[in-house]
């Protein structure tokens, strides 16, 4: 009687540290999760994949990876310079881990996380190009249907001269559908046979095929311009999901704007009035009940605050410019892991706490760059029920 074992895929993720065009590149936030943290899940998403690894020489790029579930293998200095290949971290990485495990790979897929949009569809499209398609090595690729020109510029010119078509004969403009079908190499994701690999020592040989993605999520993070276009994009391509109880240990929320709608009223005598929704107070007490702590941050100093919490029965920590700082040493001390905390807000001055926490939530009338930041974003604007719409997330009927 024979046992079937299942091909062994093993996904690196080659991350190197020190970028020079976007500092700390490969941990930078996009929709609220790092670069390699996208990446990671992304494969980690695929049955098909049996361990993701990144290769890093970075210490935080390795704490990021293992937040997400990722083994790591530390690459050698000379393998992670601008010059070193990213072959050769390749083949590093795949003799660390079979002597690690103890197992053959069979396909290797190769995952670059200057790609946020990558899908795990894509991932598992390239490896069942190999494993079941009969390709040798396969990549992602977007359909194209643009003219393409070569040519040659001189220094401080704008226009190009001597320019000549390079998929086309310039004097017969074909219609699309008259045009070869064409594709653009999207940079993403490459899946090959591990012994084709060792062999050729590229990711191209044999059979290669290309696997066809959504356009729409084709963007290579090179320069703090790409970072930035992503992060725009984010709100558009994820798709949508809010934490559960089972993602989330403790809730932080801001409060001007997250509780309030920003709004104060002030008396003839300086006294200050604001307006909060009952229904916070009823998620808070829920939350409560559900054992999830609840923490109070804010940047003011004000007697409100200190009474809102207070009723609630929630910790307050006020009158702080580093909201961050006091957010750390709150889960140090209380020993809660970052990557399980939901921080709510609405202003620029949450940002920080956003890159610590794992699920950095704005409320709908967030500033633009919150929202485009968050991981999430509610469908209330501040001071209209965000923290019951937040509370009915994580506890769905339990609320």
């Amino acid at each position: 009687m024979s046992t079937f074992s299942a091909p062994v895929v093993v996904a690196v993720i080659p991350a190197r540290g020190g970028s020079k065009g976007i500092p700390g590149k490969n941990v930078a936030p996009v929709a609220g999760v790092s670069l390699v943290g996208r990446a990671v899940r992304a494969c980690r998403g695929s049955d098909r994949v049996t361990r993701v690894v990144v290769s890093t020489d970075a210490d935080d790029i390795a704490e990021e990876a293992r937040r997400y579930g990722a083994e790591t293998v530390v690459r050698p200095a000379g393998l992670a310079s601008d010059t070193a290949s990213s072959e050769s971290a390749l083949l590093h990485a795949l003799d660390v881990v079979e002597e690690r495990h103890g197992r053959r790979t069979d396909v290797l897929l190769f995952v670059q996380a200057t790609s946020p949009f990558l899908t795990t569809e894509d991932v598992d499209g390239v490896v069942g190009a190999v494993l079941d398609g009969g390709a040798d090595s396969a990549f992602t690729a977007s359909p194209f249907h643009g003219f393409v020109w070569r040519g040659v510029r001189e220094e401080g010119q704008r226009a190009v001269v001597a320019a000549e078509g390079v998929n086309h004969d310039s004097a017969e403009r074909l219609r699309r559908q008259d045009r070869p079908e064409e594709f653009l190499e999207t940079g993403a994701a490459y899946a090959m046979r591990a012994q084709g690999f060792r062999d050729h020592q590229h990711r191209f040989f044999g059979n290669v095929a290309a696997v066809p993605v959504d356009p729409a999520r084709t963007l290579e993070i090179d320069d703090p311009a790409d970072l930035e276009r992503a992060r725009a994009l984010a709100g558009l391509l994820d798709a949508p999901r809010f934490p559960t109880r089972a993602d989330v240990d403790a809730v932080v929320l801001d409060f001007d704007g997250t509780q309030t709608d920003d709004r104060v009223w002030i008396d003839a005598d300086g006294h200050e009035t604001v307006v909060v929704h009952r229904g916070d107070g009823m998620g808070i007490a829920r939350l409560h009940k559900a054992g999830v702590p609840v923490l109070v941050l804010s940047s003011e100093t004000n007697p409100v605050v200190s009474a809102r919490a207070r009723k609630l029965g929630v910790p307050v920590i006020q009158g702080t410019l580093s909201k961050d700082v006091e957010l750390r040493k709150w889960y140090e001390a209380e020993g809660i892991d970052p990557g399980r905390i939901l921080y709510a807000g609405n202003d620029v001055n949450d940002l920080p706490c956003f890159e610590l926490v794992g699920w950095p939530v704005a409320v709908a009338d967030a500033h633009d760059i919150v929202r485009e930041r968050a991981r999430a974003v509610t469908t209330s604007r501040g001071g209209h029920g965000v923290v019951r719409e937040i509370a009915a997330h994580l506890l769905g009927k339990a609320l």
